[in-house]
Order: C-alpha cells, then structure tokens, then sequence
C-alpha cells in the first residue's frame, strides 16, 4: 500500500517539484552567486532549443505549442514592462497574456495529440498563432470594454491584491491547475505533472514582478520542466508497459542481457481472467490484469517484475536460485488471493482490501488467485531459454491442478530438446 502511494507521489514531484523549489530559492535577484549568472541567463535559450528539437522529434504538439506560449508571455512582459496606468497598453497585454497561458495550457492537455502536418494539427497551429493578433486587437482604444473585463476586480480588492496578476487570470490559474493535477490522478503522465509545475513556475514569473524578479527566469524554469517531464514521459512510454505500468518488454531485454549464471525466473498468471473476458468482456479484464500487476510488484522485494505480452507476469530473480524465491512467490500468491475486488456497474473494477468502503449493493465481489511457475539456472548448460520453457511447463502444471499455488520447473538439456508441447508464450502478442 505505502509503494502503491509513494511511487505516484514521486511521479509528480520529480523532476518538476525539485526544479520549481530550486528555481524559487535560486532565481530570485541575489539568489545566486556572480559566477552562476552567466549560465542561468543562458538558460532561456537552452530550455527552448532542447524543448523545440525533443518535441518535434517525439511529434509533440503539446510540447511544441506550450514552449511557444512561454516565449510569446516572456518576450510579451519583456517588450512592454507592466505599469500603473490600468488603461496603458501594457496593462491589457498583461491581463491578455496571463488569462490565455493557463488556458492554452489546460487546451494542449485535454486535446489529443495530433501531427503538425496533418490538417487537424495545422488548424490548432493556426489557431494558436492567432492568439497576438487578438491581444493586440484588444489594445485598440475602441475594444478597451473587452480588454477591461479581464483586469475587472469581481471580487473584493483585498482578496487579490497580494498579487498584479488580475482576478480573471488568477481564475484561470486556478482551474487548469487543479485540471492538470486531476488528470495526472487518472492518467499518472508526466507530462500533466510537469504542466502542473509549469504553470507553478509561470505564475512566479509574473507574480516576481512586483518585487523586481526577472520573469524570463522563471519562464525558462517553466520550459525546463516540460522538457524534462516530456522526456520522462519518453522513458516511461519506451520502458513501461502502456497497460500496467509496471517495465515492459525493453526492460525486460536489458535485465536478462546483464543475468548472471544463477538466476530464477518465474510466469506468473491470474487463474480468473479467460473466464472473466467471457462473462464481463476485455475492459474489465484489463483493469483486474492492472490491479494484479500493482499488487504483485508491492510485493516482490527481492526480485523484479516485468510484463512482455500477454496476460503473464514475468518475475527475475538475480543470483538466487528457485528454492529461495520459492517463499517469496508463496508470499505474493497470498497477497493476490487476499486482494477483494469488486466489479461496479458491470464495468468498473476497484479494491477494498482494506476495505475502507461499504461495497454497494449491486456491486459483484470477484475472486482472484494466481498459479505461479518458477525454474532456475542451477543446472550445468542451462540457458535462458530453457530457463522460460522450465517454468511455463511448471506454470501448467500449477493450472492444471486447480491453480492458486506456486510449482517448481526443472531445467534439463534432454527436456529441452524434445518437449515442443510448451511453446514459450512470453515472445508471442496478446489482446491484452
């Protein structure tokens, strides 16, 4: 439970948090030392290179689109310095600009992805780029209503008077905050972290200017986050496995390229799902399949866990043989069988092991056990792929005597050659 806690936490905190907290206590006038400041004023032109390259390589329409409203904001502040004069140009670019950062920001994280040369993302790069002309439109004597109703105070003069950024934008800021820290809730993408302490990063920016900050610090700050949470979310998408979350295929390569000669590998699988699929359909089976796949990597502490393909588990345990993981797996068998799912409207599936919540009285209580096979490289001329082959036969073998229980493969080279009953599954797709 306290991983299941600690890693989402984590998620969001880093990068974005560490470089948020670092900027607030470094970037401020005086904040660093003489010979550091040659370095952080290149830091503007740095954040929006790598960001412009990283995101037109990973055909990031977010990334691209976010990083070109930071430079419009910062050159916007830059070109016209806020004044007193409520009626002055600057002022109406002030308002305009931070009432449509927050915003544009919240659009990029709700609209899917699209190409910028397909013709949907064209239409949003145009859109986008019209956003200065209309700002300037509102600078014209003759729409200053319009211009006047984003520094309008709706609220009593006190309540917003700590900051210059006007009420409306504030609203604003609010809004797509709290959006992007509910949307990481449900999606865990690093990207919507790092949007959250982006915009973070951007109010200082504007807020410092009443205390002489240098707001295109801070802008920068902004744009290096999202680089960096875009290439966390690279990493994630490369490495983790997109339905569980747990490390997919490419991390499983390079765990066994680095095995030693002793290792155990073990298949897990949850005995339920075939028949789930038939009675409540795939989404369902996929969400029990994540759940599983949470619950199993919360409880394996000596070992890694990976899922290839399919709806196994593969578990790896570095120099230790299947005798010693043998406890452990009985231990995640326990925890997988002592987990009380529910199935809620035929469609969602949620866990109250620790039942903090009354099941309703429609909600359908599901059972779920795990049959687990385990083999080793104890043997002389053992390889890993009869490592594989060893513990998937012990995985039918456990199935087949009713599932719920953790069987031990052995790995002999003469098995190895005639046995072509068991194909290796872990190299084949699934519809999961």
């Amino acid at each position: 439970m306290l991983y299941r806690l600690l890693q989402p936490l984590l998620t969001f905190v880093f990068p974005g948090g560490l470089i948020f907290v670092a900027a607030l206590g470094f970037l401020r006038p005086q904040g660093l030392p003489v010979w550091c400041q040659g370095p952080v004023a290149a830091l503007p032109y740095l954040a929006l290179t790598f960001g412009l390259v990283f995101g037109w390589y990973f055909a990031s329409t977010r990334m691209l689109l976010s990083l070109l409203s930071l430079t419009f904001a910062s050159q916007a502040l830059a070109t016209w310095p806020l004044e007193n004069n409520h009626a002055s140009v600057s002022h109406t670019i002030f308002a305009s600009a931070t009432f449509l950062l927050p915003l544009n920001f919240l659009a990029f994280s709700i609209l899917k992805e699209e190409a910028i040369g397909s013709l949907r993302g064209a239409m949003r790069v145009l859109l986008f780029l019209l956003q200065p002309f209309v700002v300037l439109w509102f600078c014209d004597s003759t729409n200053q209503d319009m211009a006047l109703a984003l520094q309008t105070d709706y609220l009593p003069a006190w309540s917003a008077s700590w900051t210059p950024v006007p009420q409306a934008a504030l609203l604003v800021f609010l809004i797509s905050g709290v959006m992007h820290l509910v949307q990481f809730v449900l999606r865990r993408h690093p990207m919507d972290a790092g949007a959250t302490w982006a915009l973070a990063a951007v109010f200082l920016a504007y807020h410092g200017t009443q205390f002489g900050w240098r707001p295109t610090n801070f802008f920068a700050t902004a744009g290096l986050i999202l680089f960096l949470s875009l290439v966390q979310a690279s990493y994630q998408q490369t490495y983790r496995d997109a339905l569980t979350g747990i490390p997919g295929r490419i991390a499983y390569e390079d765990a066994t390229a680095q095995l030693g000669g002793k290792f155990a590998m073990a298949v897990l699988a949850i005995d339920q799902l075939k028949t789930y699929a038939g009675t409540h359909g795939k989404p369902v089976v996929e969400q029990i399949l994540k759940l599983a796949a949470t619950k199993v990597q919360a409880a394996c502490r000596a070992g890694r866990v990976f899922r290839v393909s399919g709806e196994e588990l593969t578990l790896l345990f570095s120099r230790q043989s299947a005798v010693e993981a043998l406890v452990e797996l009985e231990n995640i068998r326990k925890s997988v069988e002592s987990t009380a799912l529910y199935l809620r409207d035929s469609h969602r599936v949620w866990d109250n092991t620790r039942g903090a919540a009354t099941p309703g009285r429609n909600d359908q209580k599901l059972s779920m056990t795990a049959s687990v096979g385990v083999a080793d490289s104890d043997s002389e001329g053992t390889t890993l792929s009869m490592v594989i082959k060893a513990a998937y036969r012990a995985l039918y073998e456990a199935k087949a005597g009713g599932g719920n229980s953790v069987k031990r493969g052995a790995v002999t080279v003469e098995s190895f050659r005639r046995s072509s009953r068991y194909p290796a599954p872990i190299s084949t797709g699934s519809e999961y």
